[in-house]
């Protein structure tokens, strides 16, 4: 018999014995025709095969899951145990009408100050338009939700024409865009708007149902297998709002990437810096408000897929605690590693449009029996007092475990700010096996993906996938039934050790980022590219919060020296949304510094 490792029991683990280990993925790095010749080999007889076993044995892959003896029982999607209530928050009716809950997260907001909003003082620092900015103007007649709709739409139509194509969506319907600016126009006009998201023009990923759009994912044929007969719960939920879509937002086909690149369509570019990449795998709803042509977008994250691509480009993404949102209607909606979640340029918005989407679907609640859903009280002086009481947990080696110390030295500074300016306790932590983690994750969200593709897959829908895609379908068909389950007993196994660290601390803080955005190869954009060195960079910080489905928020809090967007990454114990929207908003707040205009930026409201 080989050797085998036996774990001891999770809670058994001599944390002082841990040591942090930098994880070193061996992988080539391809582009061009190099990638697409080594895709053909991998789906190669015998040939194939061989490259993956190789593959696995050199990240340690075949050991984590086929040698090693692991004692805890599977858990096939997140438990948890009853959570405490958090201070200082408005409990929120996760049943009633979304323009209700928007309405209640409005008067959690400080007060509006429109003469601060619209200073005409052409040297005043850049800054996004908030929501509350939009509906200030539409109000006072400053600008209608139809003359905002025909700047939106000529900027799209622009983009569209360029060689290469750099779409932000994928799919687009101009006369459907002026046709639900027009009613919300009718309602403003007749003094009766249906919420403060009324006119907010957003856009929806494309693994997620917008109606009558169809959802391909990314690719060139999802759209074939699976009809679009109606709006995902999220969207339905905004559209009961009064909300403006602009159409589907780009992505990395599947969500199986985390740079955005996508040949089918052509690959989102970063707003701050034309030549890289926006990160995904929800780079178009990241770009597009980065660019500001929308307030908000929906994307899902499995693999850090909203916090990703918005630490990279510069806005805040939420990712909220599994079973939060209803993910009905999305490519994910059997997953127990994604959720479905808001992008926005600031805090605000994202709760103002977190509140619309929210509330759990009926098995969910069953087997979560989730916390009720509440959020900060930010108009209250209640908030100082419930920051101060925070205890933020920092694992200092794996924080500094960046490619830059731009990266790392950012997010510690506004750590140091959020400590003398909030008196936030910081607490040294230990999290033990991050890379099982990593491989758990792996394994899960890989599964996933397998079992609702393997059916269109056999049809021979396969081929017809990008190569990077291809790349993923060789390497997670190789892994067998007893590969999951362990990969399940690993997450048992996590989910002690991280319920453990939150008994101490009320908030995990890391980088959202191990790097700022990568350069886009000439070779990728017509083949696509596999780097596996940048992915795990791009996913080093994210993988806890969906393996263990914790809620998490990427918050934009400096620049690197090439003037490219970090962002900081808050993790709470399940069910701290509010927690998490608190602190960011005082991470906002702090980040002092102005924001940088990005290269490519469109201001959609100003008439003049």
């Amino acid at each position: 018999m080989g050797k085998k490792r036996v774990m001891v029991p999770a809670e058994d683990v001599d944390l002082s014995a841990v040591k942090y280990q930098h994880e070193a993925i061996q992988a080539p790095h391809l582009t061009g025709l190099k990638f697409k010749l080594f895709v053909k080999l991998l789906e190669t007889p015998l040939v194939g095969p061989l490259i993956i076993s190789h593959l696995k044995k050199e990240n340690k892959i075949v050991e984590l899951l086929q040698k090693t003896v692991i004692p805890e029982a599977p858990m096939y999607k997140p438990e948890y145990p009853p959570q405490e209530p958090e201070p200082g928050v408005v409990v929120v009716d996760e049943d009633g009408k979304p323009e209700d809950r928007v309405e209640l997260a409005m008067n959690c907001l400080p007060p509006y100050n429109s003469a601060s909003c619209w200073n005409e003082d052409l040297a005043s620092p850049f800054r996004y338009w908030k929501i509350r900015d939009y509906a200030h103007a539409y109000r006072s007649q400053f600008v209608t939700p139809s003359m905002v709709a025909e700047k939106i739409i000529s900027v799209i139509e622009e983009l569209n024409k360029k060689d290469p194509p750099m779409p932000l969506l994928i799919s687009f319907d101009a006369e459907e865009v002026r046709k639900q600016a027009a009613a919300s126009t009718k309602r403003f006009e007749e003094g009766s708007p249906i919420s403060i998201l009324d006119g907010i023009f957003i856009a929806i990923k494309d693994d997620i149902d917008l109606y009558p759009h169809p959802s391909k994912g990314g690719t060139t044929w999802m759209h074939e297998v699976r009809p679009v007969e109606e709006d995902a719960v999220s969207v339905s939920r905004l559209r009961c709002c009064g909300v403006i879509f602009v159409g589907k937002a780009n992505m990395h086909e599947f969500g199986m990437g985390t740079t955005g690149n996508n040949p089918n369509y052509g690959t989102t570019r970063n707003p701050h810096a034309l030549d890289r990449y926006t990160g995904g795998s929800s780079s178009g709803p990241a770009a597009i408000v980065a660019s500001g042509l929308c307030s908000a977008a929906l994307g899902t994250d499995g693999g850090g897929s909203i916090r990703i691509p918005s630490s990279l480009c510069g806005v805040v993404g939420l990712k909220t605690t599994y079973g939060r949102t209803n993910i009905r209607g999305s490519l994910c909606d059997h997953g127990t590693v994604a959720i479905i979640g808001p992008i926005a340029s600031s805090v605000e918005d994202v709760m103002l449009v977190y509140a619309a989407i929210l509330g759990s679907n009926p098995a969910d609640r069953i087997s979560l029996n989730p916390s009720p859903p509440c959020l900060p009280n930010l108009s209250s002086c209640d908030g100082a007092d419930a920051l101060g009481s925070l205890r933020l947990g920092k694992y200092t080696a794996w924080f500094n475990d960046v490619q830059s110390t731009d990266v790392s030295d950012t997010c510690e500074d506004m750590l140091n700010l959020l400590s003398k300016t909030h008196g936030c306790e910081m607490v040294e932590i230990v999290i033990p096996e991050m890379q099982e983690m990593r491989t758990a994750h792996l394994l899960s969200i890989g599964s996933e993906f397998m079992q609702s593709l393997i059916p269109d897959i056999e049809d021979g829908k396969g081929v017809r996938l990008n190569y990077d895609s291809r790349t993923s379908v060789a390497l997670f068909r190789s892994f067998s039934a007893s590969d999951y389950i362990a990969a399940q007993c690993l997450r048992r196994r996590l989910m002690c050790h991280h319920m453990e660290i939150f008994k101490k601390v009320d908030v995990i803080v890391t980088p959202t980022t191990g790097m700022t955005a990568p350069k886009i190869p000439s070779g990728a954009l017509s083949y696509g590219e596999t780097n596996l060195q940048a992915t795990g960079y791009l996913m080093r910080f994210v993988v806890a919060a969906n393996l263990l489905g914790f809620p998490a928020i990427s918050i934009p809090v400096g620049y690197d020296k090439q003037g490219l967007p970090i962002g900081l990454q808050l993790i709470s114990r399940p069910w701290g949304e509010a927690t998490l929207l608190r602190l960011a908003s005082a991470v906002e707040e702090l980040h002092a510094k102005p924001k940088k205009q990005p290269a490519s930026f469109y201001d959609v409201l100003k008439t003049k």
